[in-house]
């Protein structure tokens, strides 16, 4: 949840929608629980264990598709305020009263039930199989996302809790569209305190004042608006003091300048109201109706001097005293407005909640040791893995092993990177080439293949009907209908298990295979060239294409398909045209009623039966 009164909706506007390399190479703090609970949600009843099956897929499709260094953070014991409020949350939801109901006594904290915890214990033996860092907080996760974001420890945490910028975020994802070329919905603290004019004091002024985690209630009769307006009124530094000011009963000064939407009304300097003059009835300015019967005044100007103009509806004087009258309406109006809000705060008992700030303030959520904490990504233990998601998930070894590929391949080509000693993909596989270029969502990855390496003299070929797909160097994929955090891309294996081809990241397999790369890299753009000059039409006004330019095997256009068909048809119809004009009887007019029912276009047509 975090803060109250929709207040995603007022950060929506500041949202910037990241493409696929946003993330690649950096390090992410993940809720794990904010992801429990979303699995829960939306595959109950689906899905055997929705909990592990998505965290494996998506904790697989992160590292490897979007090139993410995860970092999964587990919920400590909660703050007795946290657990009362999640009671509360669950009476509610319920349809309990909770006025009547024994809540969560004052001082105790409560676990969450026995089923959540099981469902993260599955879900934290399942990422140390996979080698990912796993840490717990002290309280809420979130809050230990935000302290490894503003430490600089990670770039980003994912999590929808929006308390996470009152704990000190810099960056918070909120959600993910795998089904998208811009997947990633990220929110910079910079660009709130730019849009919105509000520092972390500030948002944690407005949780109190409209409730959060841990007071649900927040200020009784204030929302989201009408906090906003009010922490507006003072500077990041002495929000804190104004508010406990406020909640002792003390009424501070009408902050004349507060900022809202509409609302610019500078104060008066003038130290005594003046009466308002009195205004002709007629045209609405100042003077008396009589006089200006006479003669118009002075705002009604016109070329007979025949008195004033009839004022519309409407109206409203422009005049020194009507303005200083309506300045003085809006300042009696905000004055109340401010002894109101007051007034409601002061009714609140123990506000501010000192422990509530405290805990937002605090910047120790987790147990580390003095060099910070340990982020370290292992290998995979494959073999424990496929026992594991066997006995929990029912998947047969051969499908776990398939769908970990991706995984395995990043982990690949990174150590060869920095290695460049490593020859054999899982012990088995050697590099072979690169086949083509590949779009899925806007994105270019590279189609790799990958030999099986053999000690004897055995050779694995490669089937008809795929050699005929690996001809083609480029090809664009389109939308598929399972999202990539929550699905993996199945690779491709030979029934034989000779070769294996995987989509990998260009810079990825640049940064392992340099050479190979780069030799890629000409040969495509040698064979673009040879495509592009075979394209280009061989006379002035030719539009047919050679056949030899043209693989076999490859579907043409539909404007070329027409072309090549239609041209001989029309040339034979056209020679059957000519012996026929040349050739005079009786029977010319069937003969060019026969010839205006041919396939030709509307023009012929017309020359041929009109003359």
């Amino acid at each position: 949840m975090g803060v109250g009164g929709k207040f995603w909706e007022l950060l929506k506007p500041y949202a910037r929608f990241e493409g696929f390399d946003f993330l690649r190479d950096k390090k992410v703090a993940i809720d794990l629980s904010f992801w429990i609970v979303q699995q829960e949600t939306a595959l109950k009843n689906q899905a055997l264990n929705p909990h592990l099956r998505l965290t494996f897929f998506r904790t697989v499709n992160l590292f490897s598709k979007f090139g993410v260094f995860p970092v999964f953070v587990l919920d400590g014991t909660p703050s007795p305020l946290k657990s009362q409020a999640r009671m509360v949350r669950f009476f509610r939801f319920s349809g309990i009263d909770t006025s009547t109901s024994n809540v969560a006594e004052e001082g105790v904290s409560k676990e969450r039930n026995s089923a959540f915890k099981r469902c993260v214990n599955d879900c934290v033996e399942l990422l140390e199989l996979l080698g990912m860092p796993v840490l717990k907080a002290n309280g809420e996760a979130e809050a230990l996302c935000a302290q490894l974001n503003r430490d600089g420890h990670v770039d980003a945490c994912i999590t929808a809790d929006s308390d996470a910028f009152l704990f000190g975020a810099t960056c918070v994802i909120k959600s993910l569209r795998p089904n998208s070329k811009e997947p990633f919905e990220c929110y910079n603290m910079s660009d709130i305190e730019a849009g919105l004019g509000l520092k972390r004091k500030h948002l944690i002024a407005v949780s109190l004042l409209v409730g959060n985690d841990h007071d649900l209630n927040g200020v009784q009769g204030i929302g989201l608006d009408k906090a906003l307006r009010l922490v507006r009124g003072f500077s990041e530094d002495e929000i804190f003091d104004k508010l406990y000011e406020i909640g002792k009963g003390h009424v501070p000064l009408f902050q004349g300048e507060i900022r809202c939407a509409g609302d610019a009304i500078p104060c008066s300097d003038e130290s005594s109201p003046k009466a308002k003059q009195s205004h002709c009835s007629f045209c609405g300015h100042p003077g008396s109706k009589k006089a200006h019967f006479k003669s118009c005044c002075e705002y009604c100007i016109t070329d007979s001097n025949d008195g004033c103009l009839k004022k519309s509806q409407g109206f409203k004087c422009n005049c020194s005293s009507c303005d200083k009258v309506r300045k003085d309406k809006d300042k009696k109006k905000h004055e109340n407005w401010w002894i109101n809000v007051c007034h409601l705060i002061s009714k609140e008992t123990k506000f501010p909640n000192d422990e509530i700030i405290e805990m937002y303030m605090c910047n120790n959520h987790g147990e580390f040791t003095e060099e910070g904490p340990l982020l370290e990504w292992g290998d995979p233990k494959t073999d424990l893995l496929v026992d594991f998601l066997a006995y929990h998930q029912s998947w047969k070894p051969s499908y776990i092993r398939q769908r970990m590929l991706p995984m395995l391949c990043t982990l690949y080509l990174r150590e060869l990177a920095r290695n460049p000693n490593k020859t054999l993909l899982v012990g088995q596989y050697e590099f072979h080439s690169i086949q083509r270029v590949k779009i899925r969502y806007g994105h270019q990855y590279y189609e790799v293949k990958w030999k099986k390496a053999i000690s004897n003299e055995l050779s694995c070929a490669v089937p008809v009907e795929q050699s005929n797909m690996l001809e083609e160097e480029f090809i664009e994929v389109g939308d598929e209908p399972i999202g990539l955090l929550d699905e993996s891309i199945e690779p491709q294996i030979h029934v034989d298990g000779c070769w294996i081809l995987t989509d990998e990241n260009p810079e990825l397999v640049h940064s392992a295979f340099p050479e190979e790369a780069l030799k890629f890299r000409q040969e495509k753009e040698l064979k673009d060239m040879k495509r592009r000059k075979t394209s280009t039409p061989r006379s002035e006004g030719s539009f047919e294409m050679s056949e030899s330019s043209k693989p076999q095997g490859v579907q043409l256009s539909i404007t070329e398909f027409y072309r090549t068909t239609k041209t001989p048809s029309q040339a034979k119809l056209g020679e059957d045209l000519v012996k026929q004009s040349s050739s005079p009887g009786v029977g010319s007019s069937k003969q060019k009623r026969k010839v205006s029912g041919s396939k030709l276009s509307k023009a012929v047509r017309r020359r041929l039966l009109f003359g």
